[in-house]
């Protein structure tokens, strides 16, 4: 298996549209810039994920070896779920007012950014037990309602972000730096004041778009704006992600080995055409998509993270 960037993946399409939309897509999406996608064959990805490690011992000369135990690995599937949208045009629309603008490619561009929004929702929240169309996302996998080696939490209820604990976070990763710090506007706005508070500055790189792109200890800070700052705590751990003043931060690591994205076929744009019960030509942007959660080492949440 071999995974693959959206923005590769367009450059191998000829589809002038699909290429389009993915680029739509990627454009103000950090996750999506970064994750890699593999593509699977049937509806889901069944993998093993490192549990405990065999023991490594010291021996004497012509000492007997004694046989470590065996590895041991969870068998996980990551399910495709289904995400998309239908793009329908009028043709009275596309007909009278096509010298204003292309009316087609307006709808499904939105349509297209409708898909995103959604994707980066539930990169975040998605809960297949409480909706069973959706795949698990990040606060799921990692679990911030109960302690464990890979969330590091602000305290009892909660407490203003300081640069020891982001520090923490980071370190939390293991395998080598996290490729993207995932947060809220309001967190990377205390991020920044943090910083020049302590008389640093933050570097500044520019995107594949051209977007400029703050770093926090060589790591790119990307913002989602479907990370809520409304979480709630209880005894240092998340209760509920609405009804309080904190939010999460996310380290991760993409890829084969960390976090990855899995899907059949990629992102598809079908031309469905004339519809039968009204005037209007529609077409349909759909994704099998899901994610897979390698390694668990490979990503951490700060949590209860307030201004």
């Amino acid at each position: 298996m071999c995974a693959i960037a959206l923005t590769e993946a367009a450059k191998l399409s000829n589809d002038v549209l699909l290429q389009g939309v993915i680029e739509t897509i990627l454009k103000d999406s950090p996750i999506l810039q970064a994750m890699p996608f593999i593509e699977i064959v049937g509806n889901g990805l069944t993998y093993n994920r490192e549990k405990t490690l065999p023991t490594a011992e010291w021996h004497a000369v012509n000492a007997d070896w004694s046989t470590s135990p065996t590895p041991d690995f969870d068998q996980l599937t990551a399910v495709l779920a289904i995400l998309g949208q239908n793009a329908d045009v009028d043709n009275y629309i596309r007909q009278t007012r096509s010298n204003i603008q292309d009316i087609e490619a307006a709808i499904i561009e939105l349509t297209a950014k409708a898909v995103r929004h959604e994707f980066e929702d539930k990169f975040i929240y998605g809960d297949s037990a409480g909706a069973s169309n959706q795949f698990d996302g990040l606060r799921k996998l990692v679990d911030c309602t109960q302690a464990g080696t890979q969330v590091v939490t602000m305290g009892g209820t909660g407490a203003t972000l300081t640069l020891a604990k982001l520090d923490e976070l980071i370190d939390a990763v293991k395998g080598g730096k996290p490729d993207l710090l995932l947060m809220s506007r309001r967190s990377r706005r205390k991020v920044t004041a943090l910083v020049r508070a302590s008389g640093a500055y933050m570097e500044t790189v520019k995107g594949q778009f051209g977007e400029f792109i703050q770093l926090y200890n060589g790591i790119p800070i990307g913002i989602n704006d479907w990370v809520k700052d409304t979480h709630t705590l209880a005894s240092g751990y998340e209760t509920a992600v609405t009804g309080g003043a904190s939010s999460t931060i996310y380290a991760i690591q993409f890829g084969e080995g960390a976090v990855c994205g899995a899907t059949n076929g990629g992102l598809q744009v079908e031309p469905v055409g004339a519809m039968e019960g009204k005037d209007a030509a529609r077409t349909r942007i759909k994704w099998y998509v899901s994610l897979a959660d390698f390694c668990v080492q490979r990503r951490a949440a700060l949590i209860g993270v307030q201004d």
